[in-house]
């Protein structure tokens, strides 16, 4: 079999697969004091329909010590408090606050 460009229609049709294997929706995920500190990051775009898949990714990204502060933390959509089933879209911006800086439980 030898290597051939897709067409048009098959190039489509599997953009449309990879997007929906692949979710379409990529929100802001802002962390802050050691949540920031433990991904190495304050702000990073991040593939997910609902905050827990957002969520999901950013520890699958940034690793176990930043599970273990996320524990601790709230979040927020948009500026209301979320929970892992709060949907958001490419709009929203999600916000981990740690209690020290306001997201005490």
């Amino acid at each position: 079999m030898s290597w051939r460009p897709l067409t048009r229609e098959e190039g489509n049709a599997l953009l449309v697969v990879v997007r929906h294997h692949y979710h379409d929706v990529m929100a802001t995920l802002r962390l802050f004091a050691s949540a920031r500190e433990a991904a190495g990051t304050g702000n990073v775009v991040m593939a997910g329909t609902t905050v827990g898949e957002i969520l999901d990714a950013a520890v699958a990204t940034f690793g176990t010590q930043f599970a273990d502060v996320l524990a601790t933390c709230r979040v927020w959509v948009n500026g209301d408090e979320a929970d892992r089933v709060t949907t958001v879209s490419a709009d929203d911006e999600v916000a981990v606050l740690p209690p020290v800086s306001g997201g005490c439980r």
